[in-house]
């Protein structure tokens, strides 16, 4: 083996001598203010996580080597650091001690680590380990509201990933039908912050937890007019320790270590499992959610592209078999053939109210009841009775449309706001070289969830105006800035403005 590590060295080394060598490199200075406990949504989205305090200070240095999808065998790696100083937003707090309630303020880390990964790419597979901020999704636009199950709203999971580096062709289809298989087990690191925004009083809180993510799509030769991407997205929560509050005493614990096995009962979910609790034994090891996806896509004979897509949830069975109604996002999207004043327009309606019905009755639950059936309903989107949301350092793993637990100032973990409907529309475009821009506009209620139902409708409008250009005199300078704003009682009434200032370099080894 020591041999073997030491060629290895002997071989990159020989490579980086003996011909140029480039890694991409970023560093970007940003500043927002606002008003408000927190920035406003369109800020705060889909940005890994980073701009949720109404106003701070932010420097953030990375690098980057992407996998090649070309070439038989190569290797990326990134990495990404992260320092600020934000001003802080008070959570309640209960103190058993005491006996007494009390306002902690919190900030955004003063220093933390954003991307940290490394991989290999052999023919058409891949192998990734650490955090990566790509989530390889295929809903991520920037004008949209994010993947439901898997999107870039929230910091990345460390966690090892494997599957097609891109679509490969099926065998005896000619190329005319396409797969794309992936596979991930992580687990998350945010155990801290939860410990510090939980209000340690009712509820519960997990900490822990192990992560597992899969997914399988088809697609149609995308070199045609028309295409269709069909498939489905499998994410779960699973092992993890619980303890739940009640009066701001434990009355409730429960956990144990995570074993082979675990790992092997949530890729394949079977009944009764080896999990921690009861409900892990009486049905299936976890909190298993996901999405039946579907993208069609004509492309015109100049150019331009036509897409519409859809994203349906599921919780459990109900939500796998379409019983939740018209719960879903459904999309339309246009690309023009080239850059101008509109590049792009994005139109989403986003229904998640249905949730299989509003009554759940699973005669395993109530073992000394004799009433008969089953009623699988009140799914609960991204809830769980022992899990705290499907949810990373506060803020939604799935679409940030759904209002994520970083949000409630009184220390709940959960997401109180899941039952939702509303629409998000965006316009981008480039109408000059090296300038850039993006409008954004959503409207969305609250009926609260379907456990604990809003007594009145919440609602938020939110919008914003990003403008970017590229400096012609300094190669790799750009600066960016946004105005946004968020009014109604779902968030609260928000205006943020944030400007940053970034630069784009190489980094190179070797020779000329």
């Amino acid at each position: 083996m020591k041999h073997l590590i030491l060629s290895l060295l002997a071989l990159l080394t020989s490579a980086f001598v003996s011909a140029e060598y480039e890694i991409p490199w970023r560093a970007e200075t940003s500043v927002n203010v606002g008003g408000g406990d927190f920035a406003p949504y369109f800020i705060a989205s889909n940005s890994g996580g980073v701009y949720t305090q109404p106003a701070g200070i932010y420097e953030r240095v990375s690098l980057r080597r992407e996998l090649s999808t070309s070439g038989r065998f190569t290797y990326g790696f990134g990495a990404e650091a992260g320092f600020s100083f934000t001003e802080s937003t008070g959570y309640d707090r209960y103190s058993a001690a005491s006996a007494s309630w009390s306002v902690r303020k919190l900030r955004a880390p003063y220093a933390w680590v954003q991307q940290l990964w490394g991989g290999v790419k052999f023919r058409g597979m891949f192998l990734t380990v650490g955090m990566n901020s790509d989530t390889r999704s295929l809903f991520d636009s920037p004008l949209g509201v994010g993947d439901i199950t898997l999107s870039g709203n929230a910091r990345p999971i460390p966690q090892a990933r494997i599957g097609f580096i891109d679509f490969q062709d099926i065998p005896f289809t000619r190329g005319w039908v396409q797969i794309q298989v992936e596979v991930a087990y992580g687990k998350f690191t945010d155990a801290d912050w939860l410990r510090n925004h939980f209000n340690h009083y009712n509820s519960f809180i997990t900490t822990g937890v192990w992560f597992h993510y899969k997914r399988c799509y088809f697609r149609t030769d995308p070199d045609r007019p028309f295409s269709v991407t069909v498939g489905m997205q499998h994410a779960a929560q699973f092992g993890g320790y619980y303890n739940a509050y009640s009066d701001g005493k434990i009355y409730e614990t429960a956990g144990q270590r995570v074993t082979f096995r675990d790992f092997v009962d949530v890729f394949i979910q079977k009944r009764g499992s080896s999990g921690a609790t009861g409900g892990d034994r009486q049905y299936y090891n976890g909190n298993h959610l996901g999405s039946w996806d579907f993208r069609a896509r004509y492309r015109f004979a100049d150019r331009s592209e036509l897409t519409a897509y859809f994203q349906w949830p599921w919780e459990d069975g109900s939500g796998i078999g379409k019983l939740n109604g018209w719960d879903g996002v459904w999309g339309i999207n246009y690309k023009a053939p080239s850059p101008g004043w509109v590049d792009e327009v994005q139109v989403e309606y986003i229904d998640f109210t249905n949730q299989s019905g509003p009554v759940h009755w699973a005669p395993g639950d109530h073992p000394d009841t004799s009433i008969p059936g089953q009623a699988t309903g009140a799914d609960n989107y991204y809830n769980n009775y022992y899990y705290d949301g499907w949810a990373n350092y506060g803020m939604s793993v799935g679409t940030p449309f759904v209002k994520s637990p970083l949000y409630n100032r009184d220390g709940y973990p959960l997401f109180t706001d899941n039952r939702i409907r509303g629409f998000q529309a965006g316009v981008a475009g480039s109408p000059a070289e090296g300038l850039k821009y993006r409008v954004l506009m959503a409207y969305r209620n609250s009926r609260g969830t379907p456990v604990e139902p809003a007594p009145r409708l919440r609602h938020a409008t939110s919008a914003m105006v990003e403008a970017s250009y590229c400096i012609k005199r300094v190669k790799g300078l750009s600066v960016r800035g946004q105005i946004a704003f968020d009014a109604g009682s779902l968030t609260g009434n928000r205006y943020g403005v944030l400007l940053a200032l970034s630069y784009d370099g190489l980094i190179r080894f070797g020779r000329k």
